[in-house]
């Protein structure tokens, strides 16, 4: 594999989900032609005047754009765009979202972390993903072990180890093995977003595969809307839309029924979303639509709803 300014990783298809996307879209585009053999985009809606800017980038790329003419959802997208990598014979698949800043060489260095820290563990490597971090307030790191009561931010010290051992991955960034694909299964479209990548991980740790962050390959990603700090919390507290929140609420209600969580998880995600919906509902402004947007996604998540929300 190759290192900045080398060929393409070979056998890798990028997928790329856009969705109203930014200046940064088209770049991303490029910068992943440059470093994987194809780039599939798929559209979830976004206007022309909004897509031709990145129709503009994959003809100059030679990548595929797939437009799914509305809003189907992340894993709807991410799953069409796994289906084309597969027709072209595509042994990894990167996913990646639209605002996402891969390094020079990430790719090659993300196939070759695959093989490197596949060496001397018991359980086969499922997916690889890099140190993925943000560049707003705070610069927080989103990588996720393994606790007692859930998946918590690794500590310094964890994050000094080469390749470490996750949770599961954000979804940006994160190549896929399509061996992993074939058996764990796509990602799951009732989610529609939020949870779609954790989801995927708690699968593909019961199957048996292990989920790696190699630390020394870094990307930068936007994590929500913005980044608030809160007196007295060391980690800074990322933002979302009123819709978001419903998503977040109905899909941790789905998760916790869902069977994929040990006993101690689904308490620590019983004691999350009471606090997430605590705080959106009376200290984040719009108050109203929040608490309107969480009660309905309570509710929905307890009647097992699942897709859009309506």
């Amino acid at each position: 594999m190759t290192a900045a300014g080398g060929a393409p990783a070979t056998g890798v298809a990028a997928v790329v989900v856009t969705y109203h996307p930014g200046a940064e879209a088209p770049v991303l585009i490029e910068e992943l032609a440059r470093q994987c053999q194809w780039v599939i985009v798929v559209d979830n809606g976004s206007a022309p005047g909004e897509l031709e800017p990145v129709r503009g980038a994959c003809e100059r790329a030679g990548a595929r754009l797939v437009e799914n003419g509305g809003n189907r959802g992340i894993a709807a997208a991410q799953n069409a765009g796994i289906a084309a990598a597969r027709s072209l014979g595509a042994r990894w698949v990167l996913l990646s979202d639209d605002d996402s800043v891969p390094g020079p060489g990430m790719v090659a260095q993300l196939v070759e972390a695959f093989a490197a820290s596949a060496r001397g563990r018991p359980a086969p490597v499922g997916a690889v993903g890099p140190l993925v971090g943000e560049e707003r307030q705070g610069r927080d790191q989103l990588v996720y072990v393994a606790r007692r009561w859930g998946p918590r931010r690794a500590t310094a010290e964890e994050l000094a180890q080469p390749y470490l051992s996750v949770a599961f991955l954000i979804a940006s960034g994160c190549l896929i093995s399509m061996e992993a694909l074939d058996r764990v299964g796509l990602m799951n479209e009732g989610l529609f977003i939020d949870h779609v990548d954790l989801e995927w991980g708690l699968r593909a740790r019961r199957e048996g595969y292990e989920l790696i962050v190699a630390t020394g390959t870094a990307m930068a990603h936007s994590l929500g809307d913005e980044v608030v700090r809160i007196p007295g919390r060391r980690q800074p507290v990322h933002m979302h839309s009123p819709v978001r929140n419903y998503y977040l609420a109905r899909n941790t209600l789905a998760l916790i029924g869902s069977g994929l969580l040990p006993v101690a998880w689904r308490v620590g995600y019983l004691v999350w979303i009471a606090k997430y919906a605590a705080f959106n509902a009376i200290m984040a402004p719009p108050r109203a639509e929040r608490a309107r947007a969480l009660a309905q996604g309570l509710l929905d998540g307890l009647r097992g709803r699942r897709g859009p929300r309506a």
